[in-house]
């Protein structure tokens, strides 16, 4: 016998849960790819992603995940023998230096462990060194999902002014956009990468690539860049199929029209990231309580560094791939596994979890999902502290 027939629920840390209406909406015949309704919808969307991502700076949308918005924000404003600095805390940050050096870029990996954000007084020290400026791009990740670690980008930047330092503030916010607060502008982000798979609420297939002013002028200083990876054309077509280096990603845009659309409705990007806030100290305060009598840890034990996307957690090894196999065949929910904690043939490997909790999900998908944690433990012998569902159920009652 099986509870886990009916819904499922995937609680990973992106691919996020698709909404119905987003599936819906992609449940189409291709559309006209010259002309009609979706050659008239595309400008109203890159307004509606700028507004999202909080910058009335440039938007180009590419066909491909988060790896390939990498590689196009560093095609355009990086070339061969250019030092760039990888702030890293954690799989994504190491991911994206790891592109910039087959590019040819010098990356300087920055290495800031797998349990705290970028210490800003040894950056400081960093870039008040550099005093020929040889660094041209600082990168960092403002939600790394592999440790749960949120990076405060708008502290890089007030760093880098007040040391002076001209290189361009590279952000990766695939794990953050529409979860966390993010303030392109406002925060002086230069260039910054997405994806629509996560708070985006659509699948995977459309990378999304936002720079500044200062930054079109970086291109516009480049030797060389790829076709496909321009971003001129697609932020300034002269032609629809310049958006997107070729043919539309049809069904791709109807869905994240629809998400889009969603978001406007729930209140704005504002409301979305409230919502966020409140479901993310829910499970906290449930992670909190189970910890109080057992083996449970949070990766990132000051909530100030934490994000409200994804919860990365600790449990004895090898309780955690237990307890995730026993939420998904027994009852239906699909935890995340420890990704870079350790290495797959490491003991340790069996030893972290990660909770997801981004884009389409609300109170009670929350609330079932952690009631499913407590009965997998309880079902396992894993010891856990009491008053866990009622902490979160605190939590989101006062909300």
């Amino acid at each position: 016998m099986t509870l886990s027939y009916g819904r499922q629920y995937l609680a990973i840390p992106g691919p996020s849960v698709v909404p119905d209406r987003v599936l819906n909406a992609m449940h189409k015949a291709a559309p006209n790819i010259y002309e009609g309704a979706l050659v008239d919808m595309v400008p109203g969307m890159i307004e509606d992603l700028k507004n999202v991502a909080r910058t009335r700076a440039n938007a180009a949308i590419y066909i491909g995940n988060g790896h390939a918005a990498w590689e196009a924000a560093l095609a355009n404003v990086v070339a061969p023998g250019d030092k760039i600095l990888a702030l890293t805390n954690g799989v994504f940050g190491h991911g994206w230096a790891e592109i910039a050096r087959n590019l040819g870029a010098d990356v300087e990996v920055f290495e800031f462990g797998k349990q705290a954000p970028v210490d800003l007084a040894r950056l400081a020290q960093v870039l008040s060194a550099d005093k020929g400026s040889k660094i041209k791009a600082v990168t960092a990740v403002h939600v790394d999902t592999s440790t749960g670690i949120r990076n405060d980008i708008a502290a890089l930047r007030r760093v880098m002014d007040e040391v002076g330092h001209p290189a361009l503030l590279m952000v990766d916010c695939i794990a953050s956009l529409g979860c966390d607060v993010f303030e392109m502008d406002a925060w002086g982000v230069d260039v910054m990468v997405a994806a629509s798979q996560k708070g985006l609420m659509t699948p995977p297939g459309l990378g999304l690539v936002f720079f500044s002013h200062k930054a079109g002028k970086v291109r516009d200083r480049m030797a060389r860049v790829g076709s496909y990876w321009d971003w001129r054309p697609r932020a300034r077509p002269e032609h629809f199929y310049q958006y997107f280096g070729g043919t539309a990603p049809t069904h791709h845009l109807m869905g994240l029209r629809a998400a889009l659309d969603m978001i406007a409705e729930e209140g704005g990007i504002q409301a979305v990231w409230a919502r966020h806030e409140v479901l993310a100290r829910a499970i906290w305060a449930a992670c909190d309580a189970w910890g109080n009598g057992g083996s449970l840890a949070f990766n990132v034990a000051d909530a100030a560094h934490r994000n409200n996307a994804v919860t990365a957690l600790r449990l004895k090894s090898p309780l955690a791939t237990e307890l995730r196999r026993w939420c998904e065949a027994k009852a239906g929910v699909t935890l995340g596994i420890g990704l870079g904690m350790a290495a797959p043939d490491d003991p340790a490997w069996h030893g972290y979890f990660r909770i997801g909790h981004m884009g389409h999900v609300n109170a009670h998908m929350v609330l079932g999902m952690l009631g499913v944690i407590e009965a997998g433990m309880k079902a396992l012998g894993i010891a856990y502290g009491a008053g866990a569902l009622e902490a979160a159920a605190a939590v989101i009652a006062e909300a």
